[in-house]
């Protein structure tokens, strides 16, 4: 039996003839002796559902006369002069093509949609497998889900879709070029430079899911188990995700366009308080710390006047700041009083970008093809600067049959990527913002940028451009020698090409003159000075692979499945950077217009290989009991010796209960019950060292401390130490699953538990004697175990003419350290028997009322950290009454007062979808969420003021700080959820504690859609055989008890929690056409 893909998209579409067509007899001469008697074939073809199939294609072949007609409105055609007993083909795009044999009668047809046989046929390891004989846990998303959202990404789309595939936003956060980590069924290992991201193959072949359109996407299959991704060895330790992309199928020409605009502003940044109300702050907390009051009572009226539109004479200029060399910006900081809101001023509103994708696909009994292209232009938040990315991809996939038993088949994507920011546009950028008072202003009074508000550095200052080429190739020869024997050799060739360029140039700001006066830059960049700078790297990747699978049933019961092939891989990687200081001018940003005489460089050169032989057999006894087995021998250049080559096998066995004759009486109500049980051992070979075991003299060039004849000598350093005996990270899974189907499978689920260990994970050497004299080196010596569950439930159903279904996504994970090298069990390092992302701090009395409370609090506890303690003060638990507040030893044997009061990582990971169409309207509403995690932070972008005047920060929120019953100034506030602020001393308010750990657990609807496709008829006015027009909105609201400040999904940042490129909230309008 061949399985052949088909498109898994339910389009409504009328077919590409004009109506004169409709009944158009193409007419062959045919031999007159064989002329039966004719007459009019009529019939109605439906869906699944009973819904009409509008523009449905039907051919006949009667006495020679090939006739057509297509579906009318009603699902109805006629073929006229057809004889009885004739084949009919019916065909439509999204369904499975069906023959049937005409009887004279009226007729009836039901097609069976294209989705419902990606159901039945799962995509797996080197080939496909009937999802009733499926004994992995496996999950599918089919391009119906993908072709509904309109987001850059592959991985954005399947964000909350597949139970156990894990996103996470990195420090990147929501900017143009950032990438979102991914895991499959949470951390997989926390070895020395390793890293437990799944292996992503498109059509087999290594790539990412952000080299890919989604709309040339097929099918995505999640392998979760070791079983399933134990056929793939060493790279898929921790699952694999298979991209199966769309192929041309025989019949006519189909082209169909995907495009929108879109419009985006931020999820979240915080709300900053008006410059009185700062004010206010920041001269309590200066009180508070016995500071004078960086505002006086002349400045706060000031301040007051302006925010009221009531400036006095002379107040106009919102600052005293002169703009001279000799007078420091510093003093800008109190000598003004404007009101900025710096993030508004940062990041811009509505912010407009494109999408276009074409695609053009057919072909014959020889030839099929697909085709598509696709722009997308998107501009970034950041209002100062380019901040932009553009991006084209092209692809095309030829599959011609050579013989009745040979094809050739050649894909082939190219990408690029343009993308542009601002030199400065780093973490230092975020972090700086969030500390800018908004009493200072934006221009000076002859409207030019003032020194200090990031402003300059971001128009002025300089450009990061990267410019990134990727080009895949897969040429495959497959054979099929006799029935159920196929044979396949693959060749890939993976090529990436990446350039560079960066300027550093130099900023002016101006005095009273309009004279130019240089700027420092920042870090190691002071006045004046510019910088300049190019890289290049190659990344080549090649892949030859070949298999061959050999089917075979026996008495109608036994199925077997056998395959057996050889992969090997490798992968060559190449940069060169240089950079240079002091150019001519900064007109001309370019290595030869740079003087210094010092020139920065980079080089390296990298390679890595592998090389696997694998075997799998598969058995099925009559469709109730299952059984697979598979081995993998893999060999790593990365390890030498007898720890090169590395052997990892898994089993797995299902029970179909529901097909055993004892629950026949059952199956009218339940459909599918299927129980799996599989085990899998695997080899990691992902580390960031590549060679472990190879010892490397390190060589500094020309930066020691040595001058010999007037320049400084290169120099080299003793080598840390290698171990010859550094080997694979081993991960064994156990999983136990149940496939259920229940009221005609309208209801249909899946439910995995798992158990995975990771061992051998290398981590910290014994302490050696220091007469050693270098580094010991890094042994096998940690483990880990992960524990998990994941949860899938649909339901499908009609109401009158309304069809609407309900997915549910649920998954959760923890980690436990086994085995880890930690003698003293430090509270800073791993443990053995402790959970990861357990947080431990101090259990909170409360915030002292009175300077009389705080004493006595003090006597009963002396904390061992702080000083000038007073009302306004936090007061801690003395948990194991010794009278003392503090961490014990630090060790888990000894925590003194600390105890577990929560957990960093998430749990409960959820996805919940609703649609529901009716007469050509559709509606989607997506929501994803976490439902458990918390989340401490003590910097000054969460709490305000709790360190010194210039690095402190100050939101809205912040202003909820204790006050005495005496207060002025905004008045008591005994129940305040903050201390008093303090310059310099706040830290002593928080210490990691139960009552400032953020409830991080949240839902966002992170997609609504609605659509409407134009009836069949008026489409195919414009030619057009479907034409639908969407709103989309991406992130649109979100639920979670965090505090306004944080994005409770993008709580990382390089310089700090929070400061981070927003997310973006989008929405998009866009139009799908097929013709």
């Amino acid at each position: 039996m061949y399985l052949r893909k088909k498109r898994t998209t339910s389009l409504m579409m009328m077919a590409l003839f004009s109506s004169s067509l409709l009944h158009a007899n193409i007419t062959y001469k045919a031999n007159a002796a064989v002329v039966q008697q004719q007459a009019v074939c009529k019939g109605t073809v439906v869906d699944s559902k009973g819904e009409p199939v509008v523009g449905a294609s039907v051919f006949a072949v009667s006495n020679g006369h090939k006739k057509g007609s297509v579906t009318d409105l009603d699902g109805n055609f006629e073929i006229d002069g057809i004889a009885s007993g004739s084949s009919l083909t019916i065909s439509y795009v999204g369904y499975k093509t069906q023959q049937v044999t005409w009887s004279g009668k009226d007729l009836k047809v039901t097609l069976q949609e294209s989705s419902e046989m990606l159901d039945n046929v799962v995509v797996v390891g080197y080939g496909t497998q009937k999802k009733v004989n499926l004994t992995g846990a496996v999950s599918v998303v089919s391009s119906k889900t993908l072709d509904s959202r309109p987001v850059t990404s592959v991985a954005q789309a399947l964000q909350g879709e597949v139970p156990g595939l894990n996103f996470s936003v990195g420090n990147g956060g929501g900017s143009l070029k950032s990438r979102m980590g991914l895991n499959i069924r949470g951390i997989g290992t926390i070895g020395d430079g390793s890293n437990a991201a799944p292996l992503v193959l498109i059509d087999g072949s290594e790539g990412d899911l952000y080299s890919i359109s989604p709309n040339d996407i097929e099918s995505i299959s999640v392998l979760k188990d070791a079983s399933s991704s134990a056929i793939y060895g060493s790279r898929a330790a921790f699952g694999v995700i298979l991209v199966t992309t769309k192929s041309g199928k025989e019949g006519r020409t189909n082209v169909s366009y995907n495009g929108n605009v879109r419009f985006s502003t931020a999820t979240q940044i915080p709300e900053m308080p008006n410059s009185y109300d700062f004010a206010r702050y920041w001269n309590d907390a200066a009180a508070n710390s016995g500071g004078n009051a960086p505002f006086s009572q002349d400045m706060l009226n000031k301040i007051k006047n302006h925010i009221n539109g009531t400036p006095a004479p002379g107040e106009e200029v919102t600052t005293t700041w002169q703009g001279t060399a000799a007078n420091e910006p510093w003093s800008m900081y109190t000598g003004s009083w404007d009101n900025t809101n710096w993030f508004k001023e940062m990041y811009r509103s509505a912010v407009p970008s494109t999408e276009h994708n074409i695609s053009v696909s057919g072909g014959g009994n020889k030839v099929n093809y697909y085709i598509s292209g696709a722009i997308l232009s998107q501009r970034g938040l950041i209002r100062h600067g380019k901040d932009k990315l553009k991006r084209y991809n092209f692809s095309s996939k030829v599959t011609a049959n050579l013989t009745d038993w040979a094809t050739v088949t050649y894909n082939s994507k190219w990408i690029r990527e343009d993308y542009s920011r601002p030199s400065y546009m780093t973490g230092l950028f975020f972090h700086n913002i969030a500390r800018r008072w908004p009493t200072n202003p934006v221009y000076d009074p002859n409207g030019h940028y003032v020194h200090g508000n990031e402003i300059l550095q971001m128009e002025n200052g300089g450009i990061d451009a990267t410019q990134e080429d990727k080009l895949f190739q897969q040429l495959a020869l497959e054979f099929r020698p006799i029935k159920g024997w196929k044979i396949r050799l693959e060749g890939n060739y993976n090529t990436t090409n990446y350039h560079n360029h960066w300027d550093v140039l130099p900023i002016y700001y101006y005095d009273p003159d309009q004279h130019p006066i240089a700027a420092a830059w920042s870090g190691d960049y002071a006045a004046g000075k510019s910088n300049v700078g190019e890289a290049m790297s190659k990344n080549n990747y090649y892949n030859g692979r070949f298999f061959t699978e050999y089917n075979m049933t026996l008495n109608d019961k036994h199925e077997f499945k056998f395959l057996a092939g050889l992969d090997m891989e490798s992968n060559i990687y190449t940069y060169l950077s240089a950079s240079q200081a002091d150019l001519v001018t900064p007109l001309v940003p370019t290595l030869n217009n740079a003087t210094n005489k010092v020139v920065g460089r980079g080089f390296s050169n990298t390679h890595w290989s592998t090389m696997g032989m694998f075997g799998r057999i598969n058995y099925a006894y009559d469709s109730r009991y299952l059984a697979e087995f598979s081995i993998r021998r893999d060999g790593s250049s990365r390890f030498i010796g007898d720890k090169t080559w590395g052997t990892f096998p898994s089993i797995a066995l299902g029970w179909n209960i529901a097909n055993e004759q004892f629950f026949k009486p059952l199956n009218k109500t339940v459909n599918t019950l299927k129980l799996r049980l599989t085990y899998g051992s695997l080899g990691n070979t992902n580390t960031d060292q590549l060679y472990p075991w190879f010892l490397r003299q390190p060589i500094s060039s020309n930066s020691s401390a040595w001058i010999i004849n007037g320049e400084r000598v290169n120099t080299s350093s003793v080598p840390g130490l290698v171990s010859p005996f550094l080997t694979w990270e081993r991960v064994q899974s156990w999983n136990i699953g149940l496939d259920f189907g229940l009221f005609n499978n309208k209801l249909q689920g899946t439910f995995d538990y798992f158990v995975r260990t990771t061992k051998d994970m290398v981590g910290p050497a014994p302490v050696k004697p220091s007469i050693l004299g270098a580094t010991q080196p890094k042994e096998n010596n940690s483990d880990m175990r992960s524990n998990g569950w994941d949860l899938e439930v649909r339901w499908r159903d009609r109401v009158g003419q309304v069809n609407y279904g309900i997915k549910l996504v649920l998954s959760d994970d923890y980690q436990t350290i086994t085995n880890f090298y930690n003698p003293n069990r430090l509270l800073s390092q791993w443990c053995a028997g402790k959970r990861m992302g357990d947080i431990y701090g101090y259990k909170v009395e409360g915030i002292a009322q009175t300077d009389q409370q705080m004493n006595e609090w003090l006597a009963n506890n002396k904390p061992s950290w702080g000083s000038n303690w007073a009302a306004g003060d936090v007061m801690y638990k003395d948990l194991d009454g010794d009278k003392k507040v503090n961490s014990g030893k630090s060790t888990y044997d000894d925590m003194g007062d600390l105890t577990k009061i929560g957990n960093s990582l998430p749990r409960y990971r959820f996805g919940i979808t609703l649609d529901a169409n009716w007469k050509g309207f559709d509606f989607l509403i997506f929501m994803q969420g976490v439902g458990k995690r918390d989340f401490w932070d003590a910097s000054p972008y969460s709490v305000g003021a709790n360190t010194g005047l210039w690095q402190s920060a100050a939101f809205k929120d912040h202003l909820d700080y204790w006050r005495p019953a005496t207060d002025t100034n905004f008045g008591p506030n005994p129940n305040a959820f903050y201390p008093r602020p303090l310059f310099g001393a706040g830290s002593k308010n928080f210490q990691t504690s139960d009552r400032y750990l953020q409830n991080a657990a949240y839902m966002r609807i992170k997609n609504i859609q609605i659509g409407y496709t134009l009836p069949a008829a008026i489409a195919s006015k414009i030619g057009a055989s479907r034409v639908r027009f969407y709103f989309s909105a991406e992130n649109l609201a979100t639920f979670t008890k965090m505090n306004k400040i944080f994005d409770p999904e993008a709580t990382g940042g390089d310089w700090g929690p929070g400061k981070i490129y927003p997310l973006q909230r989008t929405v998009s309008f866009g139009l799908n056409l097929n013709f």
